[in-house]
């Protein structure tokens, strides 16, 4: 992985970039970063893998977590001042791609807190646009809907056969091909697979 390449191309669209070899040292990084704050968490298995709710609930404020019932999120989402996520996707031209069910994970990255930290490991990492959309519909979108156990038929073929299953979990889909307007985003990737 050319994660100068990755970096530069990053850094020409505006992110803040960070490049860690372990999982142990983005959390040391993030835990130092991120003090005294009110700390939301978008629903992610690379978050979840990286036990960061439970790390960073010792020195901040946890308002909003994946575990929280659909309709309660969007409501504490307004007091949330830092926003974890992952992503289905990146690209290393310098794209990110994110598909929702709900709409609250696109949405806080799209217009929501001061800052945003995007946690990406190296499994998720893919040449283009093109092909970030693709692993997003196609990887992920349907190893999510297994892990919900939904009743879609991505879980039987594996790709997504754009349904229109009332189960269906990918209704929204967020490209981001630059640094949003008022935005401010941490893309910390590690050299490890994390998530789907």
């Amino acid at each position: 992985m050319d994660y100068s390449l990755l970096e530069r191309n990053f850094n020409k669209r505006g992110y803040n970039v960070h490049i860690f070899k372990t999982k142990e040292e983005a959390v040391s990084f993030i835990e130092k970063e991120v003090e005294n704050e009110n700390v939301g968490f978008g629903a992610s298995i690379t978050l979840q893998e990286l036990n960061l709710a439970e790390i960073l609930q010792k020195k901040n404020n946890l308002i909003w977590h994946w575990n929280v019932p659909g309709k309660k999120t969007l409501e504490l989402a307004r007091f949330t001042d830092v926003y974890f996520s992952s992503a289905n996707a990146v690209s290393m031209e310098g794209d990110i791609v994110n598909i929702d069910g709900t709409g609250n994970r696109i949405s806080m990255l799209a217009y929501g807190p001061k800052k945003a930290y995007i946690i990406i490991g190296k499994n998720k990492i893919v040449p283009t646009l093109e092909d970030a959309i693709e692993r997003a519909r196609n990887v992920a979108a349907p190893l999510n809907a297994r892990r919900l156990n939904k009743k879609t038929p991505c879980v039987k073929t594996g790709k997504c056969e754009d349904c229109n299953s009332s189960e269906r979990i990918c209704r929204g889909i967020l490209i981001i091909t630059h640094l949003l307007t008022g935005m401010k985003y941490e893309i910390i990737f590690i050299d490890e697979d994390l998530g789907y």
